[in-house]
């Protein structure tokens, strides 16, 4: 049987020096839109690296038990995979291993399900220690139900020191053994991670430091509009899940207050459960946040999709009622106008910069009020306010004058009262 990984089926590819080709196949339900899925399959290949040469779709009340596709469109399947001289087949379901290795038999290529591809994908892009952490408990967690129709050795890399099987204890045993206490020991990382995380967000909370999540569907340009707003240097691709790990950096704000900027995983359809538990510890940045940033492709025709795609993990992250700012990227491929949006929502195209002094005062508008800049004509007598002033917030300019000292300033929120009084008119 082969190894079920698309990784590798792009290595074999690229020793011959050409993209590894790939089938992809679906049943029809009329569960979800088919055709929408499959272009969305199309561009997960596209990241891993594969060229899509051909698709198969069968309608059906429900995947067939043993091989997804009924036994005659699979026989169909095999001589399209052999007149595209296919390396792989992609199935947009969850097969069970059982099925993997039926159709296996049949195509006698390597058979991948949806949340596979994902999860290799993941394993390729993930770069810091939690980003890591979380594909391998997701990829072991994907694992632990199908060990029975596996048939193949797992590695013991890893986890195997100390593990010991009593007499009589199958092979099977063994693997499901090794793999809860590998799934284990990598959740108490995780949490480790998790509980600085948590450290790090009370500290900020503490120090009145404002927060603002980027969030969105892969693709729709959160980095891109995080390198314009940050200089972040966040790598762009267009490509679904470019960049896995969150990246976070102060901006300044019009009213010169400063707020922190993180950006998050994209969010696609259907995203498999495990990979929501995976990586809620990287989407809860959103839940922590003052405001948050929903990002959507205006050029796109599923922009109603996606849209809703977020605005449900939103809900199950318990984010309701934080502040949302809906930002449309893309306005230069979109045709969009100002005109034409809602309340609440701004228009920009992150690429050419357009549109993010609307975007800056927007987030402005959303956050708690914790500083407001003001004008002040302060008497000399009051230079204990300013010294208040300029410990909690910060001062742009300061001129002595006949009639007092004539402050520019960022007042705190605590000092306002105090300082309204001499407001400059």
């Amino acid at each position: 049987m082969a190894e079920n990984n698309f990784e590798n089926v792009f290595i074999k590819g690229s020793e011959s020096e050409r993209l590894p080709k790939v089938i992809i196949a679906a049943v029809d339900t009329g569960e979800y839109d088919v055709e929408r899925s499959l272009a969305e399959l199309k561009e997960l290949i596209r990241t891993a690296g594969g060229e899509t040469v051909c698709e198969v779709v069968q309608r059906r009340d429900a995947p067939d038990s043993a091989t997804a596709l009924g036994s005659g469109r699979l026989e169909e399947m095999k001589q399209l995979a052999e007149d595209f001289n296919a390396d792989a087949a992609v199935f947009d379901m969850e097969l069970t291993a059982a099925q993997i290795r039926n159709i296996e038999d049949v195509l006698d290529i390597e058979a991948i399900d949806r949340t596979m591809l994902i999860l290799d994908i993941f394993a390729q892009r993930a770069v810091s220690s939690e980003g890591k952490l979380q594909v391998e408990i997701a990829k072991y967690k994907y694992l632990l139900p199908r060990l029975s129709g596996m048939g193949k050795e797992l590695s013991r890399t890893g986890g195997a020191v100390g593990m010991r099987g009593g007499p009589g204890e199958t092979k099977l045993e063994l693997d499901r053994r090794h793999i809860r206490s590998r799934i284990g020991t990598l959740e108490r990382e995780l949490k480790e991670i998790e509980a600085r995380r948590d450290i790090q967000r009370k500290r900020r909370k503490k120090d009145g430091i404002l927060t603002a999540a980027i969030v969105g569907y892969t693709n729709v340009g959160k980095s891109t509009l995080m390198n314009a707003l940050t200089e972040a240097g966040v790598l762009c691709e267009n490509k679904l899940f470019a960049t896995l790990d969150t990246t976070s950096r102060s901006i300044i704000l019009p009213d010169g207050r400063s707020v922190l900027l993180t950006d998050t995983v994209g969010l696609i359809s259907r995203l498999p459960h495990n990979l929501v538990e995976a990586f809620k510890s990287t989407l809860e940045e959103a839940a922590n946040a003052d405001v948050i940033l929903h990002v959507c492709d205006s050029s796109s025709e599923d922009i109603e999709l996606q849209t809703k795609v977020t605005r449900e993990l939103l809900s199950e992250l318990g984010c309701d009622g934080i502040p949302v700012v809906t930002v449309l990227n893309k306005s230069d491929i979109s045709g969009w106008s100002d005109r034409m949006l809602p309340e609440g929502t701004v228009l920009i195209s992150a690429k050419e910069g357009r549109g993010l002094d609307r975007l800056l005062e927007a987030l402005q508008a959303a956050l708690p009020e914790t500083a407001r800049r003001m004008k002040l004509l302060l008497p000399f007598s009051e230079a204990g306010l300013l010294a208040r002033i300029r410990a909690d917030g910060k001062i742009y300019s300061e001129e002595y004058t006949p009639d007092g000292i004539a402050v520019d300033a960022l007042v705190d929120i605590k000092l306002i009262k105090s300082a309204e009084p001499f407001a400059a008119v």
